[in-house]
């Protein structure tokens, strides 16, 4: 954990950590690096989901990997970090036994497999026998290492399968890793095994980790001849259990003897079974999860919404009377509810050419240009790009412009470029 700094935020920074103005302490600007480095390599991921059960043998790690290839196939960018560092099994499930990591300008290279990027200790073995024997201390030593040193590159998915139970790794995860969007529990229906998730869903609550739902797995046994599903256990426990816990219930995953032969041979089941009843109760399973980044999207769109920017061509400090003619451009982000201006960033434009500034301008979600003067062909590609124009301006300051074309009094002239 992040050492405490003298106003005690736990944050400490070469220059200003926490807004107080304390520098780190002499000696902790190797821990302030590494924590900047991480914060780096996370920002890159949209999304983390921890999955996570109170007991072993309940199909954790199956349900993970075929929930990163789900989503895989739902087109998304997605990772898979296997941190069960004393039985790590992905490697194993995606047929990577033999795979070797590889170290490319300071960064170790996730193997790719499928679609996904997969990391596990399993991969840093000599020997796929060997066993692990690590304190606590180590164990998120390496959880730390596998987030900030693996080139995760973009992905909007990171699926992190961790051990059974509430120790060591999972904390790890939701410390390091913070924010993490949510867990996964995976359970049986067996009372034995609910009565262990319980106490995961309790670690999630404990931590403000929200838990985005439990999984019932091996409910009932599909009949490979038949596809009658069978109760060889008991079913509905998984679901009983998430509605006395007030959680979400994600489905039931049946056995199928599919699964197992997918696992043992690294093929991915929901692709290759993608017709079962199994593969779509897959499906059903990543509906809320695909959902987070519908939410963040529409999020994004609202706060885009939120905010108009407005485009000016300047000279020493002023509208440039030819917009292609400048050498610099203030854009003016005004507060659309409020009609306030919060901010102004001031741009290089690319070299002048025939609809490059239109098109560069739209990239910067730009709304509205003022200008001086601009031709014919010009307005109407802005126009085209979504970028209302308005010509004939003064030269005058661009905040001074800004305020005058949100109050309705800015006075246009006549437009000096008509070519």
């Amino acid at each position: 954990m992040t050492e405490k700094n003298e106003c005690g935020c736990g944050k400490s920074t070469q220059e200003t950590p926490c807004g107080s103005g304390h520098k780190p302490a002499p000696g902790n600007t190797d821990n302030w690096l590494e924590e900047q480095k991480l914060q780096e390599c996370l920002q890159r991921i949209r999304h983390k989901i921890l999955v996570m059960s109170g007991k072993g043998g309940v199909g954790k790690s199956t349900v993970a990997a075929n929930l990163a290839l789900s989503l895989s196939l739902s087109g998304k960018r997605v990772g898979i970090l296997d941190v069960d560092i004393h039985g790590p099994s992905i490697p194993k499930m995606l047929h990577l036994d033999n795979a070797n990591v590889q170290v490319k300008d300071g960064a170790i290279q996730p193997v790719e497999h499928a679609g996904l990027k997969v990391m596990s200790v399993g991969f840093l073995l000599k020997d796929r026998d060997d066993a692990v024997i690590w304190r606590g201390p180590m164990k998120s030593s390496v959880i730390k290492q596998f987030l900030t040193d693996v080139d995760w590159g973009e992905l909007d998915y990171l699926i992190i399968d961790s051990p059974p139970g509430t120790g060591d790794e999972p904390l790890s995860v939701v410390q390091l890793a913070e924010p993490v969007d949510g867990a996964v529990v995976v359970t049986t229906p067996q009372d034995v095994a609910t009565a262990d998730v319980r106490k995961s869903i309790k670690f999630c609550k404990q931590l403000s980790l929200p838990v985005l739902g439990v999984v019932e797995n091996m409910s009932g046994f599909v009949c490979p001849k038949c596809g009658e599903v069978t109760d060889i256990f008991k079913t509905g426990g998984g679901e009983r259990m998430a509605a006395e816990m007030n959680v979400p219930f994600l489905g039931r995953i049946p056995i199928d003897p599919a699964v197992g032969e997918a696992c043992d041979s690294g093929t991915p089941f929901v692709y290759h079974y993608s017709r079962t009843e199994t593969a779509k109760a897959f499906e059903r399973v990543i509906a809320p999860i695909l959902a987070l980044s519908a939410k963040q999207a529409d999020q994004e769109t609202q706060d885009q919404e939120d905010v108009m920017k407005i485009a000016i061509p300047i000279a020493d400090g002023k509208l440039a009377m030819h917009f292609g003619h400048c050498a610099e451009f203030a854009v003016v982000e005004v507060d659309a509810n409020t009609k306030t201006i919060s901010g102004t960033q001031s741009l290089i434009p690319p070299p002048h050419e025939p609809g490059v500034l239109p098109r560069w301008l739209h990239e910067q979600g730009v709304h509205v240009i003022i200008a001086g003067g601009m031709g014919s062909r010009a307005q109407a590609l802005f126009v085209e790009n979504g970028i209302k124009v308005v010509i004939g301006a003064p030269s005058e300051p661009p905040e001074t412009l800004v305020c005058a074309y949100l109050a309705g009094t800015l006075q246009s002239g006549a437009n000096v470029c008509d070519h």
